[in-house]
């Protein structure tokens, strides 16, 4: 059975943010990735370059508060598209099937392809406007 995490989306705060809700919240972050750390065909300029690309807060036994800065070259968050609902598939199988099934008549932004990162990776909005990820992560321990 797939796992359903928030994923939030800020004009250039995430950092800050997390830092509120780890206060809240407690535990450690399980991930946090910068832009100037990650490969890209389209480098980021320096005064981005420590902005939050991925952040992963984990919350409870099986819930994952995760978010990103969105790039200044994007189309800013704005209230209802600051937010995805990020889907953690148990196959590359059902990743698919996922995609495949909730892109059908929407609008996808990333198609289902591998990550550097180590995961089958899509982002896209469904036929209603909701804005999902799917991945399956290959590194993940069964």
């Amino acid at each position: 059975m797939p796992a359903l995490n928030p994923y939030l989306n800020f004009n250039g705060n995430t950092e800050e943010v997390f830092n509120f809700y780890k206060s809240v919240f407690g535990g450690e972050f399980a991930t946090v990735m910068r832009f100037k750390d990650t490969p890209s065909e389209h480098p980021m300029p320096e005064t981005e370059g420590n902005k939050i690309m991925h952040i992963a807060l984990p919350i409870g036994k099986v819930n994952v508060l995760m978010g990103s800065d969105v790039p200044p070259s994007y189309p800013q968050a704005t209230h209802g598209s600051d937010f995805y609902i990020s889907i953690s598939a148990d196959s590359e199988e059902e990743a698919k099937k996922l995609f495949e099934g909730l892109s059908q008549g929407g609008n996808v932004v990333m198609p289902l392809s591998k990550a550097f990162w180590g995961a089958l990776f899509a982002m896209f909005s469904d036929k209603f406007g909701i804005q999902w990820m799917v991945s399956y992560d290959y590194n993940r321990q069964q």
